[in-house]
């Protein structure tokens, strides 16, 4: 009964964070070398068991490619482990001399991941790795459409963890998911950071759960073919990029964005690369199909292949077909072609210049990627510095596959599985997610400048200063008094010349 499973996934959670809390107090007194010792064995299985892993994660989803999917898990493995594996995360870890400060860290604690089912067990590499790395516990929740494949691959982890020292507990999972069990592990008071990657709804249960979070923003990174390109080149590497994994990662290119100066050919060189273009009624038959419900994607189309996706559109297409796309003018979240699809299904924009391209651009931004990334082709420095400039991401990924580009792969970028969005798409930090983001810095700081601090100066009290005025006024008033014949000299002309004085005075 779904009842009877909500309490159970309930329960386990909660035995899964108390065992954590406690491995966790443990591991925060090993030494540095005791956990590099500990990560290098886990990176080491994990990187092992990249094949068999990707080849669990897509039967059991039916999203992407094996052949990719093994890429991402050593992505994951391999690539964050040589990113992180010299990082200090024990003890001082810098000193500054000059200015005498030095910086200490510390564990934030209890670490919650939350695993998203287009990248199962990569992403639960990562997270794992890089908790470890600062001495933190993790507790994942997987997603409900990955969870064999993700408990498997945190099964390896744990293994290798506890056969390297680590204690028992420093790894846990929920094993039969549910949404107030994930809801309330974001919220549980022994939970201290949380690493959010899934769907909008529930990034914003992370950071309203009162938790430290770490969430991401939707990735509908547009790609832009500036007329100095390499067209040829360019386009195979936008559509091996689109195609990698069917276009499960969140920084794969999502709109093709072209100078008219070299649009013939980019269809040109589209069509050599198995693009099918879809016009007039398949066009419309392919709207339906992406969004059947204005403004909303189709989950059914992510991660599948052009050729499943167009059988679900009723449309024939090559055997070799590896793209679907199409020519479009719009842009709009009722516009299916411009939303952010997660699968190898493209629209093509057509501009005049490079400074319509960045309003495009920014357009397509706008309905759902702002903060994310964006691809660009140019053989001109200048132009891909004015993207830097005018576009509201946190990645530019330049002649290079924008799906594995942002992630480290292909360019000098932090491996990672959580690419932050800034405060473009909501999100704490721009930075790709790494070890030092889950690490506390307290730092000891030595007094180096002499400061002479001012003594206040002495004042009176006010009845003092009320009394000395009182004088004042009397000996202003004899003296004027003095002057007057003492004949004149009654109650009314003394009353008048006090008041004149006080007036003049105060």
């Amino acid at each position: 009964m779904k009842f009877d499973n909500d309490l159970r996934s309930m329960q386990e959670m909660r035995d899964a964070v108390q065992r954590a809390k406690q491995a966790q107090k443990e591991f925060e007194g090993f030494s540095q070398e005791q956990v590099d010792k500990i990560v290098k064995n886990v990176a080491d299985a994990a990187f092992a068991s990249s094949a068999y892993l990707a080849r669990m994660a897509v039967e059991e989803t039916g999203m992407g490619v094996v052949e990719h999917k093994k890429i991402k898990n050593e992505v994951g493995s391999r690539d964050v482990y040589e990113s992180i594996k010299d990082e200090k995360t024990v003890g001082i870890i810098h000193e500054d001399k000059a200015n005498k400060v030095l910086e200490f860290a510390y564990p934030f604690g209890v670490v919650a991941g939350i695993i998203p089912t287009t990248n199962p067990t990569s992403t639960a590499f990562f997270k794992t790795l890089i908790s470890l790395k600062s001495r933190n516990a993790i507790v994942v929740s997987p997603h409900p459409s990955a969870i064999k494949c993700t408990i498997e691959a945190l099964k390896i982890c744990k293994e290798a963890a506890i056969e390297a020292g680590a204690p028992e507990g420093i790894i846990g999972w929920i094993s039969i998911p549910s949404m107030p069990a994930t809801t309330e592990l974001m919220k549980h008071r022994d939970v201290d950071v949380i690493l959010a990657t899934g769907g909008g709804g529930l990034v914003k249960a992370a950071y309203s759960s009162g938790k430290p979070a770490y969430g991401v923003g939707p990735g509908n990174v547009p790609v832009y073919l500036e007329k100095t390109c390499n067209v040829q080149k360019a386009v195979k590497i936008v559509v091996d990029s689109k195609t990698f994994d069917n276009g499960t990662i969140c920084a794969t290119e999502q709109a093709i964005v072209v100078d008219q100066n070299i649009k013939e050919m980019t269809v040109r060189e589209l069509k050599n690369n198995g693009a099918f273009f879809l016009e007039g009624e398949n066009k419309k038959k392919m709207e339906d199909v992406i969004s059947p419900v204005k403004g909303k994607l189709n989950p059914k189309i992510v991660g599948r292949s052009a050729i499943a996706i167009a059988k679900m559109a009723g449309i024939e297409v090559p055997n070799k077909t590896r793209l679907l796309v199409a020519e479009e003018d719009q842009v709009g979240k009722d516009i299916p072609f411009s939303i952010e699809k997660l699968a190898p299904i493209f629209p093509l924009y057509t501009v005049r210049d490079e400074n319509e391209a960045v309003d495009r651009c920014i357009e397509l931004l706008n309905i759902g990627g702002r903060g994310h990334s964006l691809s660009l082709h140019t053989n001109e420095d200048k132009i891909a510095r004015l993207f830097g400039h005018k576009m509201p991401v946190s990645r530019l990924l330049v002649n290079t596959l924008s799906s594995i580009g942002a992630v480290g792969a292909t360019t000098g970028l932090k491996p990672s599985m959580t690419l932050g969005c800034g405060s473009y798409g909501g999100n704490i930090t721009s930075d790709n997610i790494t070890a030092t983001h889950l690490l506390n810095i307290k730092r000891l700081a030595y007094g180096i400048k002499e400061v002479e601090i001012p003594q206040p100066s002495a004042r009176q009290p006010v009845q003092q200063t009320a009394d000395r005025n009182k004088e004042e006024v009397a000996k202003i008033v004899t003296q004027v008094l003095a002057k007057v014949d003492k004949e004149q000299i009654d109650q009314q002309m003394v009353s008048s010349v006090v008041q004149k004085v006080l007036q003049k005075y105060s």
